[in-house]
C-alpha cells in the first residue's frame, strides 16, 4: 500500500469526464488499497480516483476514518438512483485543504454500484454516509463541493485558498 499525492483545487484533472471502470484487475485492487491508505493518512472519510490523478469512476468511503474495516465501501461506476430528505452541515474536501463550508445534501440516498465481480448492488446511505456518497460521486462527475456555493462566496473562498497555498 502507498499513500498517493492528492490533487488540489485548480488541477484540471479534477474537472474532466472520468471513464467507467472496466474489468477488475490487480492494478485496480492496488488502487483501492492505496486510496484507503491515502484517505486515512489525510484524515478523510472518502476519496475519489480523480483526486489521486486516476480519471476513472471509482471512489472509496469509510466514515469510520479507518477504525472499522466493516465500514469500507468501494463505489465502482456509481449512480445515485434515489434521494430523500435534506441535511445541512459542514463539509470539507481533501482536494481543498483547510476549507470547510455549510452545504445542503440529501438525508438519504440509494446508490447503484458495481462490485469487482461485475454484478451490481444497491447501497443505502443515511446522514453522514449519504453526504459522503454524494460528495465522492460529485468528484466522479467533475464537481467540487464549493460549486454548490454562490459565485461571489466561491470567488472569495478561492482567492483566500490560493493566497493560503502560496504561503
Amino acid at each position: 500500500m502507498a499513500v498517493r499525492q492528492v490533487l488540489t483545487w485548480g488541477d484540471p484533472r479534477l474537472k474532466i469526464k472520468n471513464q467507467d471502470v472496466g474489468d477488475w484487475n490487480p492494478e485496480l485492487e492496488q488502487l483501492v488499497e492505496d486510496m484507503f491508505e491515502t484517505m486515512v493518512a489525510q484524515d478523510g472519510s472518502g476519496i475519489a480516483a480523480p483526486q489521486v490523478g486516476i480519471n476513472i469512476n471509482m471512489a472509496v468511503v469509510d466514515i469510520s476514518g479507518g477504525s472499522d474495516p466493516n465500514q469500507k465501501v468501494v463505489l465502482i461506476n456509481p449512480v445515485i438512483i434515489h434521494e430523500e430528505g435534506e441535511q445541512t452541515g459542514s463539509e470539507g474536501c481533501l482536494s481543498i485543504p483547510g476549507v470547510q463550508e455549510t452545504i445542503t445534501r440529501p438525508m438519504k440516498v440509494i446508490v447503484k454500484t458495481r462490485k469487482p465481480d461485475g454484478t451490481w448492488q444497491e447501497l443505502t446511505g443515511e446522514e453522514f454516509l449519504a453526504r459522503a456518497f454524494c460528495h465522492e460521486i460529485d468528484h466522479l462527475n467533475g464537481r467540487l463541493f464549493v460549486e454548490y456555493l454562490g459565485a461571489v462566496k466561491r470567488g472569495i473562498i478561492q482567492r483566500k485558498y490560493q493566497k493560503q497555498q502560496k504561503q
